[in-house]
């Protein structure tokens, strides 16, 4: 019985920690200036994943 309720919280973990990135993300990306902003963008464009 306790394996099963582990095995059930790691399949939800992965989609937790996925949950937690992005709001972390969000919150450092609102505080960010305009030219960090611009920065990032050309970033991630030159890395392909804009």
């Amino acid at each position: 019985m306790a394996t099963d309720r582990f095995t059930s919280r790691l399949g939800e973990s992965d989609d937790y920690k996925r949950e937690q990135l992005i709001a972390r993300i969000e919150r450092v990306v609102e505080k960010m200036t305009l030219p960090e902003l611009e920065a990032l963008s050309y970033d991630l464009f030159t890395k392909g994943f804009l």
